[in-house]
């Protein structure tokens, strides 16, 4: 679909001067009354055959739509001021900022823009509320986790003292006996991974020599 728009020039006047408005269509808060509505059905000629063929498509028709802004209504339009070359004064959208052309008074536009800034108060407050529980929650858990992790540990480490000890006799009474065997480290049959559990698989260094 070509979608085109066309807009007359119009102009606000309080009996103490004309100011011309410029874009209003893009303005917050602007509606316009519709006046009619039409849909125009393309008539059917070789010539339109022809490039509705070359172009790859066809045209079914055009909708008009006109819209009215009656004499007299009253409206409140804010943004930027100019003038021009010959002294005409025009509003225009400004480059930064806000651009209102709304049937509501000044006062009305303020106290509804603050009761969003009331809103937005209110749901920044929320939010920050919202990040403070996950940053608390996130640094629990990491305490929770390494205090859980320092126990395991802690407990691997007396499981491998008390075996060194049990062992250490182990290897006394051998020796005595005259059947000693030297051990170059002991350590608890538990999961290098968990911690907690007894470990059931061992991973052993394999070496491949290949020969052409």
């Amino acid at each position: 679909m070509l979608s085109m728009c066309k807009e007359v020039p119009w102009y606000l006047d309080d009996e103490t001067g004309r100011v011309y408005v410029v874009g209003a269509r893009g303005a917050v808060g602007f509606a316009l009354t519709v006046g009619s509505e039409v849909f125009e059905e393309s008539g059917r000629s070789i010539v339109r055959g022809t490039l509705d063929y070359l172009q790859g498509l066809k045209m079914l028709g055009v909708k008009r739509i006109e819209q009215v802004l009656p004499t007299g209504s009253s409206l409140t339009v804010v943004g930027e001021a100019v003038k021009d070359d010959i002294g005409t004064i025009r509003i225009q959208k400004p480059q930064k900022g806000p651009f209102y052309v709304s049937p509501k008074s000044i006062d009305q536009l303020v106290s509804n823009l603050g009761k969003w800034a009331r809103w937005y108060k209110y749901a920044s407050f929320g939010l920050t509320i919202f990040g403070v529980f996950l940053i608390t929650k996130h640094a629990i858990h990491y305490y929770l986790e390494r205090r859980r992790r320092w126990e395991l540990r802690r407990r691997v480490l007396a499981a491998a003292a008390k075996r060194t000890g049990s062992d250490n006799e182990d290897s006394t009474l051998k020796a005595e006996n005259g059947t000693g065997t030297n051990q170059d480290c002991v350590m608890p049959d538990l999961c290098v991974i968990c911690l907690e559990q007894e470990y059931n698989a061992v991973f052993i260094q394999c070496r491949v020599k290949l020969e052409a």
